[in-house]
């Protein structure tokens, strides 16, 4: 069975600027997803659980693991050399490595260190979201401009999921693979190859408690959902774990599809463009499916700003396709209509 690193060697020469750097920092993401792994599976018996006591710059109360987290990545990539620049969840701004060998450096990263950390105290999967983009400024210090890139020009993306195995899946535009980790030798192993969604699923994931303020074209999917058709093998499941990793890696497998809109309260729904939406997006249009605002691709989107949010509408392309079809024909005046840019 190919190791993560060795399936990594393999497909350096698709890149079109093979030198290995992208490849190096693939492995440095693995290094820091194995770190964090580890600090998880014994979180319960540790004094790693709780809150930090700290929000980061979403407002939110931060994990002691969100922060621990935070740092192994940042310092794995940092360590390695081949990152210019970084933007986290946890941080406001963008980290900006300026040392010699980081301003040689051809690539920055995105990401939400701890997907889901929630969900920590009850044992329930959580996750990393990564995404990588070829910076777009010339060597010397990265800039902010280097990550408000669209996500269709995105050169890697994936996530790693903490749950009853831990899994790395990741993309580089020529399809997904995903890797399970071996714990017993500390190594990645390539068990789920060329992985598909398939065009139709029987699951949806959605916060229903959130029905009231959802446009009128997510209520619409969700009666459609329920209903009662064999034909299409309807009514469908629901299944949400609040974890976007979590949900989205099971829609994956089975077919489904996973959704956070824009509400009454807060029209530009919770998820972030830059890293949530964009790399999940990228993962899921290499393996067949759709990612969507409702009214356009998620992944040519240009972003405006490191934390922008997003409503998301991402799994098997069929059941992406009808949901964009109802908000388009009930939700127009519910939102300004979309331009090709932000919101």
């Amino acid at each position: 069975m190919k190791t993560l690193i060795e399936f990594i060697n393999e497909r350096q020469s698709e890149f079109p600027f093979a030198s290995g750097d992208l490849s190096r920092l693939l492995h440095d993401i693995g290094i820091a997803a194995k770190i964090v792994n580890r600090e998880i599976n014994k979180a319960g018996l540790g004094n790693i659980m709780g809150y930090a006591g700290e929000q980061n710059v979403q407002g939110e109360a931060q994990k002691k693991l969100d922060v621990f987290a935070n740092d192994h990545f940042k310092a794995a990539l940092r360590a390695g050399g081949q990152c210019a620049a970084i933007a986290s969840e946890e941080d406001e701004g963008v980290i900006i490595f300026d040392n010699d060998i980081a301003r040689q450096a051809k690539y920055v990263v995105a990401m939400d260190p701890l997907d889901g950390s929630s969900n920590i105290e009850v044992n329930v999967s959580i996750g990393t979201i990564f995404s990588i983009y070829r910076r777009i400024s010339e060597q010397g210090p990265a800039r902010i401009e280097d990550l408000l890139q669209p996500g269709n020009r995105l050169v890697a993306a994936g996530y790693v999921i903490y749950g009853s195995s831990t899994m790395l899946v990741y993309t580089t535009g020529n399809g997904v693979n995903g890797f399970t980790l071996d714990t017993s030798v500390g190594l990645f192993l390539l068990s789920h190859p060329n992985m598909k969604i398939p065009e139709h699923g029987q699951i949806y994931s959605i916060n229903e408690a959130n029905y009231m303020y959802f446009p009128e074209g997510v209520k619409r999917y969700i009666k459609y959902c329920q209903e009662d058709d064999p034909r299409t093998l309807r009514p469908y499941t629901t299944r949400y774990i609040g974890s976007l990793v979590a949900d989205f890696h099971r829609n994956l497998i089975r077919g489904g599809i996973y959704i956070y809109p824009g509400t009454k309260k807060n029209p530009s729904g919770k998820l972030r463009l830059l890293y949530e939406c964009n790399p999940v997006a990228m993962l899921a249009e290499q393996a067949g499916g759709k990612a969507s605002d409702g009214f356009r691709r998620i992944l040519d989107i240009k972003p405006q700003h490191l934390h922008q949010r997003c409503p998301f509408f991402v799994g098997s392309s069929h059941m992406v396709e009808k949901a964009e079809e109802l908000m388009q024909a009930h939700s127009l005046d519910f939102f300004e209509a979309p331009a090709s840019g932000t919101r």
